[in-house]
């Protein structure tokens, strides 16, 4: 596994190059204080993990990490830094980290996670992964929440009737409406939902709990 680490702080860039070099099957190929001297210098083709410090003088970490990403999509990035609000730890992840690793973790848990992520993995400090979920799960309930109200109470009355196994001549029947109409009021459900048929009109409409 050849690293590239990019850390301002020039004592902790020297303990981790030696912790790491010192490892076993792992070999530091660049290691710099800033992530223009990084992009100028370091052997890219050469690097299989980028470690990268997200509060960088000049362009951050997260930069760095999205610029090496657009160049190499293949590139593993590990964010490794202080920081654990919600912004840094979104707007990495969304550059391209697939690990973030909080600087108190210890040297074993940071050359585990290094190789983790190497093999395909996607390590996190257990509280940034607690974050991601927490956010995760909001999302979907706020999603849940307006789903509710996409469908008009006419498409919930059909999507019910459907339900009960009835035919689009039997709804129009009940509902005192043309076929035709029934036709049109599915085919709005169908694209409201994103459902291609009507079993799964109706999981997504109970999924969204309009059912």
């Amino acid at each position: 596994m050849r690293i590239c680490i990019v850390e301002d702080d020039r004592l902790l860039l020297e303990s981790l190059c030696q912790l790491l070099g010192g490892e076993r099957g792992v070999e530091v190929v660049g290691a710099y204080t800033s992530a223009e001297e990084a992009q100028r210098e370091a052997p890219w083709a050469a690097v299989d993990v980028l470690l990268a410090d997200i509060n960088l003088p000049g362009a951050s970490g997260v930069e760095l990490i999205r610029a090496r990403k657009l160049a190499d999509p293949g590139l593993n990035c590990m964010a490794y830094t202080i920081f654990e609000d919600r912004s840094t730890v979104f707007a990495a992840i969304k550059a391209g980290a697939c690990g973030y690793l909080l600087k108190g973790a210890s040297p074993r848990e940071l050359i585990e996670s290094l190789r983790e992520l190497h093999e395909g993995g996607a390590p996190m400090s257990p509280k940034i992964a607690r974050k991601v979920i927490l956010e995760i799960q909001q999302g979907d309930r706020t999603e849940e929440a307006a789903g509710a109200d996409v469908l008009s109470r006419r498409e919930v009355e059909i999507l019910k009737l459907i339900e009960a196994g009835r035919s689009y001549k039997e709804i129009a029947a009940a509902l005192g409406i043309s076929a035709h109409t029934v036709h049109s009021h599915i085919k709005h459900i169908y694209e409201k939902v994103h459902a291609h048929g009507r079993n799964e009109a109706l999981r997504r409409a109970r999924n969204l709990g309009a059912l």
